[in-house]
């Protein structure tokens, strides 16, 4: 029989996991970016060497339209990537999985905090290794990625599965 205290510790630590802090901006507002793929994309197409830098092309005035929809006209950055080391224009659904350069697609992301753009980043090779050996369909990882980028990494990268209910010291959390 496992002691009672290390059983709680085991509880709390998953907990933590779970519940990792999310920071505002982690996730792209919903109405702005809801994400956007090419039309017709196919994974072996994505899965071909170089198509995502083939297709990385956002013209400056889409990137201005789409900073100025998160409050950041001419280039002031201040608030939404108001932190140490800024932010960067960042596609919701990546283009190694078909996202496109729509600005439906584009918000900016936090280079700062656990679930920053090199956390997605993470994620988004993670997904593109399961496209490309078949093990995830790509309207599957765009799915995933597009709905909400932080639980997929929790799944994905941190190897977290989603379960209905979590018991700490007795109590059911959901």
């Amino acid at each position: 029989m496992i002691p009672r205290p290390y059983g709680i510790c085991r509880a709390l630590a998953l907990l933590t996991v779970l519940v990792s802090p999310a920071l505002a901006g982690d996730l792209p507002d919903p109405r702005s970016t809801p994400g956007d793929t090419l039309p017709g994309v196919t994974a072996a197409e994505v899965c071909e060497p170089g198509w995502a830098r083939q297709h990385r092309k956002v013209p400056t005035e889409m990137r201005n339209e789409v900073y100025a929809a998160y409050g950041l006209p001419d280039g002031n950055y201040t608030g939404y990537c108001d932190t140490p080391h800024g932010c960067e224009l960042d596609h919701l659904v990546p283009l190694e999985l078909g996202g496109s350069n729509s600005a439906r697609n584009l918000w900016p992301q936090s280079y700062d905090g656990p679930m920053s753009a090199h956390a997605k980043d993470k994620l988004e090779n993670r997904l593109h290794q399961m496209v490309c050996t078949g093990s995830m369909t790509l309207e599957d990882a765009q799915q995933a990625i597009a709905t909400d980028w932080i639980a997929a990494h929790r799944r994905y990268v941190q190897g977290v599965t989603p379960t209905a209910n979590i018991s700490v010291l007795g109590r059911t959390l959901h």
